[in-house]
């Protein structure tokens, strides 16, 4: 942030940018002013107060004078370090502070997963660009700008922008903002190719002979992936199985990404839960502790059986994929295929959808052949 000696000449001078930008005073430290995209220009203090940050606007420079907001500003400071600080308006609270407020409350909302990610986020997306910001001032015009910014990463922006959302929506909650104001509302994402790979009836039989080839020196991680496989559940849904959800030939799944839910198993599924030795209460426990396996475990084990099975592009999600493909192939509905897989929302399963094209195409090559031979 530049430091200047603020005077009206210079003040008068400074033109908006695409993004809000600050100049500091250079004769009283924690002093300057903030210049619009709008070209409004605010004079405010920033300071450390008891380990925290205090950000306080002064008053607008289109109705201040520099020596009037320079005086009201040492004013502000010294009440401030002698412990009587100046009266806070909600416009006035920092992005940060809010962002923390709500991590505190979702932390009880979101899973533990979830909460991590999203703090990544917020650390590497959201308060490189926001931080310092005060919430009221965060215009639809600087989220685009934000966003446009992440362009290179569109997978960062695409899952940094519904936290943002969070935020924003809280401080309406709060006060702090107008209600409706969200900026992130109506933006849209960056259109990503999908990545719905999924194995063929080939890769299958190739991955199904690599597990036996493992079976007798790693059951645990063979029989997790043959379970993902058989089940399309989520990795951390298998991992974190418990000997009492397995009862009456189903799982019932305390805590799934959508919530609890009923897993119907075939008989294969059964066979390799049934297959498997009860030592306390996880079915695939950790080797040293009352713990799960441990996601490192079994992605270290999977890294070195695509390998083997020359499936160097597929990931341990792809195998939820590739059950759903086996199921629409077959016929089902998508009803039933998103039932199977957990979905809470049927737009979810219709991602899927584009696998009936394919076989729609197959078809309608095969009749070609048979017509056309005619």
């Amino acid at each position: 942030m530049p430091s200047v000696t603020l005077t009206a000449a210079r003040i008068e001078a400074l033109k908006p940018r695409r993004s809000p930008y600050y100049i500091r005073d250079a004769r009283l430290k924690g002093f300057g002013v903030r210049v619009m995209p709008t070209g409004r220009k605010r004079f405010f203090i920033q300071c450390q107060h008891r380990g925290e940050r205090v950000w306080k606007i002064v008053g607008d420079a289109g109705v201040m004078s520099i020596a009037e907001a320079r005086a009201s500003a040492a004013e502000m400071l010294a009440a401030i370090r002698r412990g009587k600080e100046a009266p806070h308006r909600p416009e006035e609270t920092v992005f940060e502070a809010v962002a923390g407020t709500v991590f505190e409350r979702h932390a009880r909302l979101w899973k533990a997963g979830t909460l991590k990610v999203n703090r990544c986020y917020l650390r590497n997306q959201l308060l490189p660009h926001f931080a310092g910001r005060p919430i009221a001032d965060i215009d639809r015009q600087e989220v685009r700008h934000w966003f446009a910014r992440l362009r290179a990463t569109p997978v960062a922006a695409d899952r940094s922008m519904p936290v943002l959302s969070v935020i924003m929506k809280e401080a309406e909650a709060m006060g702090l903002r107008p209600d409706g104001s969200n900026p992130c509302r109506g933006i849209r994402r960056y259109r990503r190719k999908g990545r719905e790979r999924f194995l063929s009836d080939e890769e299958i039989r190739r991955l199904s002979g690599t597990l036996r080839a493992h079976e007798t020196r790693w059951p645990q991680q063979v029989a997790t992936i043959r379970l993902l496989l058989l089940t399309g559940c989520r990795k951390r849904e298998i991992l974190t199985l418990q000997w009492p959800d397995y009862r009456e030939g189903r799982l019932f799944l305390r805590d799934g990404k959508t919530g609890p839910r009923t897993v119907w198993l075939s008989e294969p599924a059964r066979a390799v839960l049934d297959g498997l030795e009860r030592k306390g209460r996880w079915v695939f426990p950790a080797f040293r502790s009352d713990r799960p396996m441990s996601d490192n475990w079994l992605d270290r084990f999977w890294l070195r059986v695509r390998s083997e099975a020359n499936l160097e592009d597929v990931h341990l999600h792809d195998l939820r994929h590739t059950v759903a493909s086996l199921a629409l192939r077959q016929g089902e509905t998508v009803l039933a295929i998103g039932r199977l897989l957990g979905h809470r929302k049927a737009e979810t399963t219709l991602k899927y959808v584009h696998f009936a094209d394919a076989m729609v195409q197959d078809a309608a090559e095969t009749v070609g052949v048979v017509l056309g031979g005619g």
